[in-house]
């Protein structure tokens, strides 16, 4: 007992962890080369046997406070962004074209508020009929995604928003969606009627007048 006790300690030697200011290093380094951001689990998979990312993530979150840039969550991983009050620094940098016609906007805000939705709850929501464009394009932006099936008749598909959705905005979760009369500021939603039951989306495809909110 004694040398095989003996031998699974000498083992575990051979694998300790390394110093927890290296680990810090090593997550810094990972989420400073990602373009994406990286979980636990990633983290993990990536750093020497015996590591703690997630009590490292602790610490360096904690060195990064007040400086320029931040280690944010960003829904279950973790990323390096811009301080938000250095935000207009980059802007120039930064700038991408993402216009979108007020169907699409329309439908995010419902997937984004409603998640996990199906298509006829959307349509029921909006009044009108969803085009298959429309869903085309958010899920090719990457800010939707399809989520479980309803165990109903049919069994529908539902859509959630995507962590590049929540990436995009700088949210945590989708918890730290604004209220309405945030949206209403932002000029996403307008005191107009509702259009009528069963339309056709097709008329306001080409009204790009909203999409201002999601140019940065």
């Amino acid at each position: 007992m004694t040398e095989e006790h003996d031998a699974v300690e000498q083992e575990e030697s051979l694998f300790e962890a390394p110093p927890m200011g290296e680990q810090e290093r090593m997550v810094e380094a990972i989420l400073f080369a990602s373009a994406e951001p990286v979980t636990v689990a990633e983290l993990t998979a990536r750093m020497p046997h015996g590591s703690d990312p997630a009590e490292a993530l602790v610490h360096l979150r904690k060195r990064y406070e007040g400086r320029g840039v931040r280690v944010v969550r960003v829904g279950d991983a973790w990323a390096i962004r811009t301080a938000p009050d250095l935000g207009y620094l980059m802007q120039k940098e930064t700038v991408e074209t993402r216009k979108l016609s007020r169907a699409a906007i329309e439908t995010l805000a419902i997937i984004a508020y409603h998640q996990p939705v199906t298509r006829a709850e959307i349509e029921e929501i909006r009044g009108v009929s969803v085009s298959r464009g429309t869903i085309d394009q958010l899920i090719e932006m990457e800010w939707i995604r399809f989520g479980r099936r309803r165990m109903s008749p049919g069994r529908p598909v539902t859509f959630v928003v995507t962590q590049g959705f929540l990436d995009h905005f700088g949210l945590e979760s989708a918890r730290d969606l604004p209220g309405l009369k945030e949206l209403r500021a932002a000029g996403l939603l307008e005191s107009r009627p509702p259009p009528a039951m069963g339309g056709d989306e097709e008329d306001d495809e080409d009204d790009e007048g909203q999409s201002e909110l999601f140019e940065e």
